[in-house]
């Protein structure tokens, strides 16, 4: 986040310079706590709506994709990702 930026901001900015979408940003579905260097990372996931843009990988990723929950059982990611999803209830659907 930038200085004095608030969560619906900077979600809106980074949403876009991450995938190329412009998004309505909706209610706090969950939030969770990473290490960081110095202390730990407070992440916050918030439930969006997308209103235009063309979903590209933003320079830190080699690539972005919309799936379903089937396809997304077989991507590797991050530990938790999946239970904190499921206990959100934001999996995307079959």
């Amino acid at each position: 986040m930038e200085p004095n930026e608030t969560d619906e901001a900077a979600v809106t900015r980074e949403l876009v310079e991450e995938t190329g979408l412009s998004v309505t940003v909706g209610r706090l579905v969950g939030s969770v706590e990473r290490p960081a260097p110095n202390g730990v990372f407070l992440i916050f996931d918030y439930e969006c709506q997308v209103t235009s843009g063309v979903l590209r990988a933003g320079d830190d990723a080699s690539d972005v994709a919309w799936v379903d929950s089937a396809t997304l059982a077989t991507l590797q990611t991050a530990p938790g990702l999946l239970e904190a999803l499921s206990d959100w209830n934001c999996l995307p659907r079959a």
